[in-house]
């Protein structure tokens, strides 16, 4: 399955906020991400469009099965990637800026022998 990173970044930030908040609107994502309202609800049509998201007459947003399978891969990435930069050293906000980055281009082999490695070195 071929997806865009824009529309990665937008699945991640909502399963954050349904973990964080329960409930997602568009405007949480807009405050979360300091987008533009316009920007949000041309993606959430998008991914919409696409079958990854759901959105419910009141305007409350969730995965759907392929939505939250893609925004789950992307945050064990972000996740585990800053995590080890910050055990490296790396202030944290860098740490976080620089996973955003490299959770997206890695492939799935290289992510999964990272993980190995970055497991079984610190567990």
């Amino acid at each position: 399955m071929q997806i865009h990173q824009s529309a990665e970044d937008y699945l991640e930030a909502i399963l954050v906020l349904q973990k964080q908040k329960g409930a997602v609107r568009s405007i949480d994502i807009a405050v979360y991400k300091n987008y533009s309202k316009p920007s949000i609800s041309r993606a959430v049509s998008l991914l919409r469009e696409n079958g990854y998201i759901l959105v419910d007459r009141d305007g409350y947003i969730t995965l759907t099965e392929s939505g939250k399978e893609i925004a789950e891969k992307i945050y064990e990435r972000h996740e585990l990637i800053q995590d080890w930069l910050i055990r490296l050293g790396v202030p944290e906000e860098v740490a976080a800026e620089d996973a955003c980055k490299m959770e997206h281009d890695l492939s799935t082999v290289t992510f999964q022998k990272m993980k190995e490695y970055i497991l079984n070195t610190h567990s």
